[in-house]
């Protein structure tokens, strides 16, 4: 049967009571010194720890009966532990170290503040470049010369083009290939004087690359080669007078977004009644030396 509160607090008393009795006849009995003290120590320690558990078993019930009668319970704070200690120190330790940190923050910021802000440069604003005037489209932009061909044959691999070396003048002479096969024979083709175009794009031609074009009187039936002046050599100019502009460096050919220089200005060049070659009617010449020429045909285009 279960003891009732009132008798548990009873009982708890008396223990506590019977404790601090036990604890004066323990030292009674060692100033009387009747049995060995570490018999009577070891003797008064058992009862004493066979009381205690009673003691202890008589309070968790007391506790157990409380709350069921609604009686609240408050823990008493626990003794701190000696290696709580410690931590005061630690803290100690850290106030130094936040101070210090601290105080450098403080440094850098009043030497961000002593530092001058840099000034930004203004951007000099760059001088516009001048469009470049557009070149007139005639006969200036074409690069003409008087050339020799020093060697002519027949191209490997197409029996309608002639391949030939031309000296224009040049560190060394030029590669043409010409469709001259059905108007021109292989032997008058030999040391011929010519007038070549210099600034077209270079282009392939059956797997050979043509650097100039060899410039022709032409109509479907019949092609004629264009003869320099007497007494021309390789590398003279061939100029058209009234047309002094400066030359392409390089003709682009046509596109599908624009039509090359050469087939703008074509249309001009012709040969006149007196076989001469011309642009817009005024004479193709070289300088001091005479007009261009073709041998028989006359107002036909040239090219």
């Amino acid at each position: 049967m279960a003891l009732t509160q009132a008798t548990l607090e009873t009982r708890s008393a008396e223990a506590d009571k019977i404790i601090e009795t036990l604890t004066k006849n323990i030292e009674a009995i060692k100033a009387m010194g009747t049995l060995p003290s570490n018999i009577q120590e070891t003797i008064l320690k058992q009862e004493n720890s066979q009381l205690r558990k009673q003691v202890e078993a008589l309070k968790a019930e007391l506790t157990t009966l409380e709350l069921r009668n609604g009686k609240a319970q408050v823990a008493l704070p626990k003794p701190a532990k000696k290696g709580a200690a410690p931590k005061k120190e630690s803290q100690k330790k850290e106030e130094p170290k936040q101070e210090a940190k601290k105080q450098e923050s403080a440094k850098n910021e009043n030497q961000n503040k002593e530092k001058p802000k840099k000034e930004k440069k203004e951007k000099k604003p760059q001088p516009v470049k001048a469009a470049e005037p557009e070149k007139p489209v005639d006969v200036s932009r074409l690069l003409m010369k008087v050339g020799k061909i020093i060697d002519c044959k027949k191209h490997p691999d197409a029996d309608a083009l002639y391949l030939e070396q031309i000296e224009c003048g040049e560190d060394k002479p030029r590669t043409v290939i010409s469709g001259l096969v059905k108007h021109v024979t292989l032997e008058e083709m030999q040391n011929r004087m010519v007038v070549i175009l210099c600034n077209l794009k270079p282009a392939k031609m059956r797997g050979i690359v043509s650097e100039a074009m060899v410039m022709c009187a032409s109509t479907p039936e019949k092609v004629e080669i264009l003869a320099p002046p007497a007494g021309a050599v390789p590398g003279d100019l061939v100029r058209v007078p009234g047309f002094e502009g400066a030359p392409d460096e390089l003709i682009k050919p046509t596109s599908k977004k624009a039509v090359s220089v050469f087939e703008q200005v074509a249309p001009g060049l012709k040969t006149n009644a007196n076989c001469q070659a011309t642009f817009n009617d005024v004479a193709w010449e070289v300088a001091g030396k005479g007009p261009v020429t073709s041998a028989s045909l006359t107002n036909v285009q040239v090219k």
